[in-house]
């Protein structure tokens, strides 16, 4: 299986869970809004299941696609020292701001 960062680094795949993130989609829907081929949304969907990144439902006689936020937690682990580096940065540059505006 390929780790998390792989499977998000492809841009149509990321495009994917955009639209998950607003609401549950059929393969259909995604095609429509995304103006992919339907193979190459079950292709990538496919994929996004494999990190269990998405899971779908039987509705009747579609499958429908939902967000799994919890893999997620891998990124946002990962992006939090960034976060800190740039809180620290910019909180000092607003301090900076603040000391030339008196």
């Amino acid at each position: 299986m390929q780790s998390i960062f792989a499977v998000l680094a492809e841009p149509n795949r990321r495009r994917i869970l955009d639209e998950l993130c607003q609401d549950e989609r059929s393969v259909g829907e995604l095609v429509e809004r995304l103006s992919l081929s339907q193979p190459a949304i079950s292709k990538h969907l496919r994929v996004l299941r494999e990190a269990d990144l998405v899971a779908a439902r039987v509705d009747k006689q579609q499958r429908r696609y939902r967000l799994r936020p919890a893999p997620l937690a891998e990124v946002d682990a990962w992006l939090a020292p960034y976060r800190r580096f740039w809180a620290e940065r910019l909180d000092a540059l607003e301090t900076h701001l603040d000391q030339e505006q008196m």
